[in-house]
């Protein structure tokens, strides 16, 4: 528990080090965006006087630094801007959006541990034998899958095809109708899961088969330990190391892949949102959700350097 203390205190004096960065590189490289705030408020109809009165009431006549700093100070206010000729608030809009790309990443990663350490497992229990062969082949296959290619498939076979499931349309509340929003979730998750099920297949079987060639597991069968036991307390768990390590790789990948989903899916999360802010020329939107996009992809990085302790204990430093 120590040890978790201590890298927990780490990455805590760590992030504010992080965040400052992202929100310098995003608000530095959104700077350079050749859309005018002004005219994406007001609109292209704008006075050039009403024009300039908006950018001097916000701000953006002020040197890069001085406007870096505002939006600092917004941003720990809760802040992020507005958008649209509504005004409407930028956090309001990743408030509302950000939940179902959670969701969606979630449900993603959930599929894609269960499925890998399954199939991991047993082609490294099988080892050169068919199940392992087979899983061998199908774990290439979903590998060489882009999530996008196997997202309009699905809608093609089992939507248009088979009418099992929807693809589009409103997303039930899981409180109102839980059938219904797993339903809807379904084929997003399944094509956000697939290529990372995948990766995660072969690096399971690679560090299990590893961690069944070593002295300690020969050892503990031949003291009369049933091989079950072995595999389930101390193989399994002395081989997850690599795979946490590359979960939490894959994770940025499922956070960026849901944003490419959500848009083939019609789903109102991070995607769509961002989406709605290039196509309408909306910088604070976009802004907005790049950057807590970034923060979610660290802070989940965080949590998946606090497994490896609650993994392998013997891990003291990080």
């Amino acid at each position: 528990m120590s040890a978790l203390l201590r890298l927990l205190g780490r990455r805590l004096l760590q992030l504010p080090i992080m965040i400052l960065g992202i929100t310098f590189l995003v608000f530095f490289v959104m700077s350079f965006s050749h859309i005018d705030p002004a005219i994406a408020a007001l609109g292209e109809g704008a006075s050039i006087e009403a024009r300039e009165a908006y950018r001097e009431a916000n701000g953006l006549n002020d040197p890069l630094f001085v406007r870096y700093w505002n939006f600092l100070v917004g941003m720990f206010q809760g802040n992020l801007g507005t958008y649209s000729a509504r005004q409407t608030p930028v956090l309001e809009a990743v408030g509302n959006a950000l939940p179902i790309t959670l969701q969606l990443t979630f449900m993603g990663l959930i599929l894609a541990v269960v499925f890998a350490l399954v199939l991991g497992v047993l082609a490294a229990l099988y080892r050169d034998r068919w199940p392992d062969k087979v899983i061998r082949v199908f774990s290439v296959g979903f590998l060489a899958t882009p999530s996008f290619w196997l997202a309009v498939l699905l809608i093609q076979v089992v939507t248009l095809g088979a009418g099992l499931l929807p693809a589009s349309g409103k997303l039930p509340d899981p409180a109102e109708d839980f059938g219904g929003y797993l339903a809807r979730m379904a084929l997003p998750a399944i094509a956000l899961a697939v290529p990372v099920i995948g990766q995660l297949t072969r690096v399971v079987r690679t560090s299990m088969v590893e961690e069944l060639d070593k002295d300690y597991v020969r050892t503990a069968i031949g003291a009369g330990i049933p091989r079950p036991v072995v595999i389930g307390r101390n193989v399994l768990r002395n081989a997850l190391i690599t795979p946490i390590t590359v979960l939490g790789l894959r994770v940025g990948y499922l956070i960026g892949g849901a944003v490419i989903i959500e848009v083939i899916f019609a789903l109102p999360g991070m995607g769509t949102l961002i989406l709605n802010g290039v196509t309408n020329n909306e910088p604070n939107l976009v802004q907005g959700v790049t950057l807590t996009v970034a923060l979610a992809f660290v802070i989940v990085n965080i949590i998946v350097d606090m497994l490896y302790v609650l993994v392998n204990p013997r891990i003291r430093t990080v």
